[in-house]
């Protein structure tokens, strides 16, 4: 009878669930969230990243053509870190158009795989597109081992005021274009794109930006592009494969980019609407996920 009465208070007390059930409940939406990071730059202790599953150095190079001349860390005025000028801390500035290359190795940082790869990039702008960029097209981010038009995921700012942001998923290039026709002769290059004709970048407030992409190299691989946690369109039927050489895949800031830049951070899975709003909106920002 006393046993009994002890298991009577147990049930009521920690109700009917089983053990993987109490596991569930008791687990946050931040929880799943540190799991899956892999990668984490917040920029509040130098450039190097604050987190990384691979290399935690920040690299530098002539350019992207030139990626054997690399050397670890940034020498320079046009590049630098401002203090408390970031979301939780400092952030990473560019002060005039980047043409050098400003890089974190792939390899370990993203999950990559040739195919049925997924997972996201998130990151935070501030400026004023229309008066700080410079001419020309700016990429805040590229992901790629070539090109942007090759085994690549990056979102850019069209090159003439008012200008669109966008964001391109691109395989193998023989592939998806095997005639190498440019852009502007291959309709195909304009129909993959996520297109923001009315971006909300201000010189006075920051800007999330996240990458969430699923099943690439598969028939059903797709990107989709947040901006302040709000989807803004897919990219669908990315089906051709990434086929990196890991020795010169690397995660690209800043190119021909202008204005401040933080919290750089990449997730080996897609996350929902539901967690994109949430990494958003973490105190302290995404060192939270893995302090």
């Amino acid at each position: 009878m006393r046993m009994k009465f002890v298991c009577l208070v147990l049930i009521a007390t920690l109700g009917c669930a089983g053990p993987a059930e109490d596991l569930e409940a008791t687990s946050t939406p931040t929880d799943a969230l540190s799991e899956a990071l892999t990668f984490h730059a917040s920029f509040d202790d130098g450039m190097d990243a604050a987190f990384a599953k691979g290399d935690r150095r920040i690299y530098n190079a002539p350019s992207y053509q030139e990626l054997d001349q690399r050397g670890p860390g940034y020498v320079g005025e046009d590049i630098e870190i401002v203090a408390d000028e970031g979301l939780a801390g400092d952030a990473l500035r560019f002060n005039k158009k980047n043409v050098t290359a400003l890089f974190y190795t792939a390899e370990n940082n993203v999950a990559f795989l040739e195919s049925d790869w997924s997972g996201t990039l998130s990151f935070w702008l501030r400026l004023d597109p229309a008066t700080d960029l410079e001419p020309g097209f700016c990429d805040p981010i590229q992901v790629t081992d070539t090109a942007y038009n090759d085994n690549a995921i990056w979102v850019d700012f069209t090159k003439d005021n008012p200008r669109s942001f966008r964001l391109g998923v691109f395989g193998e290039r023989d592939v998806w274009n095997p005639e190498n026709k440019s852009p502007d002769d291959y309709p195909a290059f304009e129909e993959r794109l996520v297109i923001v004709s009315e971006p909300p970048f201000a010189a006075d407030r920051w800007t999330h930006v996240a990458i969430a992409f699923e099943h690439l190299g598969q028939p059903a691989g797709h990107a989709t592009l947040y901006l302040d946690g709000e989807a803004q369109g897919s990219s669908q039927g990315i089906a051709e494969s990434f086929g990196w050489d890991m020795a010169t895949a690397t995660i690209r800031l800043g190119v021909n980019y202008v204005g401040l830049y933080d919290e750089l951070a990449v997730f080996n899975r897609p996350l929902s609407a539901d967690e994109v709003m949430t990494l958003g909106e973490l105190e302290g920002g995404v060192a939270s996920l893995h302090q």
